[in-house]
């Protein structure tokens, strides 16, 4: 007697989606391989391939899913300081997530879902200059952007990859965050 094994996962693209991240996590997104996911989500190889039709499809996912996650993060900061904080905070509690955002050589970076994402997550990030008062941030508001951006980037970057161990030491990395900020950022703007 034969007998056929029927499986019906509940939400297979987001098994898939949470497997990815722990990999990426912990091996980054160099180690991905759909069939291992598959393995990990107890289904057939071909099945993640219905979701997302290949690694590169399950990368514009995660980073879809990222930019989204972040613009929400982002949404109502009373001021830049508190929107770089919030940059950091996203980063340490989605690492997987900001690691495939910021490489866009790992994503369709013409997916229709994914550039929504972004645009929402950029509007975001300008919001917080935006608010600075024009003397505050300069002439040039986008130079000030990158300015701020380069600062929270910069930050969340070296803090994940271990490089502000000395710097942070047992300090909350959100308190320290708002102490180089207020170095540059004072409560006008930049200095």
């Amino acid at each position: 007697m034969t007998s056929t094994r029927t499986y019906h996962h509940g939400d297979l693209r987001r098994a898939v989606l949470t497997a990815a991240l722990d990999v990426i996590r912990t091996e980054g997104p160099g180690a991905l391989s759909l069939r291992d996911l598959a393995r990990r989500a107890g289904v057939s190889h071909a099945a993640p391939a219905h979701h997302f039709k290949d690694r590169t499809g399950l990368l514009t996912a995660v980073a879809t899913e990222g930019y989204e996650l972040f613009a929400d993060a982002l949404a109502d900061a009373p001021d830049l300081r508190e929107r770089g904080v919030r940059y950091v905070r996203f980063a340490t509690e989605h690492p997987a997530h900001f690691q495939v955002m910021f490489q866009p050589e790992l994503c369709r970076a013409d997916d229709p879902e994914l550039v929504a994402a972004k645009l929402r997550a950029s509007v975001e990030l300008r919001a917080g200059v935006s608010g600075l008062p024009a003397a505050g941030r300069g002439e040039d508001a986008a130079l000030a952007g990158t300015a701020a951006w380069s600062l929270a980037h910069g930050f969340a970057t070296l803090l994940l990859s271990g490089n502000l161990g000395g710097a942070v030491g047992d300090r909350d990395p959100e308190e320290v965050f708002r102490s180089v900020a207020g170095l540059l950022f004072d409560a006008e703007g930049p200095s």
